[in-house]
């Protein structure tokens, strides 16, 4: 299997990795066929900017480089602008995963969107009403 460069250097040194301890959202989905698990932290302040990111991950190379390349094309960003991420955003931003490894990039986008999840419910909100695919959070991610 080869993977780029660009997956080689999100793999070997991670961007944002580690719990936040100041978090104000956590959100995690794993894979039972495959084994990898993501928990995304977040930090988001009242006008809805995602000041801080981090991540853990138990899986794979590719499962690792997704998370950190996730956490890199959201920080900084608002809450809407990253609910637009997309699998196909941290694929190529990664130039490219072999075919069998893009369900990684599909487990860090659902644990960034179930952060968001929580952030919304702590503020009184219903996820459903920003998070387009809500309902499918828990499906499970195909292998």
């Amino acid at each position: 299997m080869e993977y780029s460069e660009k997956v080689m250097e999100h793999f070997n040194e991670p961007r944002n990795i580690g719990e936040l301890k100041d978090a104000t959202a956590v959100g995690e989905v794993g894979n039972p066929k495959c084994g990898d698990k993501t928990r995304i932290y977040m930090r988001i302040n009242e006008d809805e900017v995602i000041e801080d990111i981090g991540f853990k991950t138990f899986g794979c190379g590719a499962a690792i480089a997704s998370s950190s390349m996730a956490t890199e094309l959201v920080k900084g960003k608002t809450v809407s602008e990253a609910l637009k991420l997309k699998e196909k955003d941290i694929v190529d931003s990664l130039e490219g995963l072999p075919p069998q490894k893009v369900h990684c990039s599909v487990l860090a986008v659902k644990a960034m969107k179930k952060a968001i999840a929580e952030h919304y419910r702590q503020k009184g909100e219903d996820p459903a009403e920003h998070i387009e695919g809500y309902d499918k959070l828990d499906e499970e991610t195909e292998v």
